[in-house]
């Protein structure tokens, strides 16, 4: 049997948590990555996986089972999302797998429960495309908008929503620049409050939502965004944030090479060098001291991409009130320990957003 290379090893290593929690089985992880031993076979190992799923969806919707094939195709938009979202190397393979998560999520749509609806956001000439879904039963609900990491999108943001759905708050997950269909044409920016602002603008549009009780969610690089944009938008009530960099500059040559890589094709840099460069400007060393509205940061002590100090550098650092959740046993995102937070957040937030539970 051929040994595993070092990317395959280090995906294994460092993501089984992430994809578990975030929609994939356990045994289907363990299928695909035992298989699997060149970083070269890992999307189309990954997207034969996702059409097993997909086929089941397409099925259930033939025969009419509609909850039954929203489960499938949403499952299947998982699948085919961790199929690209690090595979930079080969990016017509990446792409063609990127839209096939697109295109399944949003048919899984209108089955869900509770359903969502894709959504257009002007921004700087083109658009920003997000999901929103609304909970049932509430006229106009509170809004969280969900901003991804370097390497997720809006689509791998449905196992996070549950719970502030279950809550009454709207969600709107939206691809910024440098994420999911942004990332083609628009790249990563450190002043994510520009894009954040356009959403803000999107949601005071709508009849069918309230724009006076908005509140902001970040993971990973998201949990840079996040609380970059709570400083600058004054009508982000409340902010979250989930293993967010203080300073990605400062950790950039202990990122592993998929990291590093993934960020140089993002920001649309052109060598290492100038990727680095671009990083430096994500940091909140002046944003931080403007943070007044209240802030829930969630740190893993364990976190092997992202240093726990950096979520209590800014807890130190902010202006408003602020709650730091630090996770002792936890990863990245914590993602091996969801349960330390992921409801909790939810319960803060709707105290922040005036939801009675």
């Amino acid at each position: 049997m051929l040994s595993k290379d070092a990317l395959v090893a280090s995906a294994i290593a460092h993501w089984a948590p992430r994809f578990v929690a975030n929609g994939i089985s356990l045994t289907d992880f363990d299928d695909v990555t035992s298989k699997v031993d060149r970083w070269a076979d890992w999307c189309q190992a990954w997207c034969a996986k996702g059409a097993v799923h997909e086929a089941l969806g397409r099925e259930a919707l033939a025969a009419g089972h509609s909850l039954t094939a929203g489960e499938h195709l949403c499952r299947a938009s998982a699948y085919y999302h961790f199929a690209k979202f690090v595979f930079v190397a080969y990016p017509d393979e990446m792409r063609a797998a990127h839209q096939r998560a697109v295109d399944c999520y949003s048919d899984s749509l209108p089955y869900l429960r509770p359903a969502g609806e894709r959504v257009r956001i002007p921004f700087a000439g083109t658009s920003l495309w997000g999901v929103l879904r609304r909970p049932v039963g509430i006229k106009t609900p509170p809004v969280l908008i969900m901003a991804p990491g370097m390497d997720s999108t809006k689509e791998e943001l449905h196992a996070y929503e549950t719970p502030f759905l279950d809550r009454g708050m709207a969600i709107l997950a939206f691809d910024g620049p440098g994420q999911g269909e942004a990332e083609y044409d628009l790249p990563i920016r450190g002043d994510y409050e520009a894009p954040v602002r356009a959403v803000v603008d999107w949601v005071a549009g709508r009849s069918d939502l309230d724009a006076a009780r908005i509140g902001l969610w970040g993971v990973s690089l998201g949990g840079y965004y996040a609380p970059r944009a709570a400083a600058f938008e004054p009508r982000i009530k409340a902010c979250i944030g989930i293993s967010g960099p203080f300073d990605l500059g400062e950790i950039w040559e202990q990122l592993g090479p998929l990291t590093r890589a993934t960020f140089q094709a993002r920001s649309h840099a052109k060598t290492d060098a100038e990727a680095k460069e671009i990083a430096t400007t994500l940091n909140l060393h002046q944003a931080a001291r403007a943070i007044r509205c209240p802030l829930y940061l969630v740190a893993g002590r364990q976190d092997r991409l992202i240093p726990s100090e950096h979520g209590e550098r800014l807890a130190k650092a902010v202006a408003g009130p602020v709650t730091l959740v630090m996770v002792e046993d936890g990863g990245h995102n914590a993602n091996n320990r969801p349960y330390r937070y992921r409801s909790q957040s939810a319960d803060w937030m709707a105290q922040q957003l005036r939801l009675s539970l």
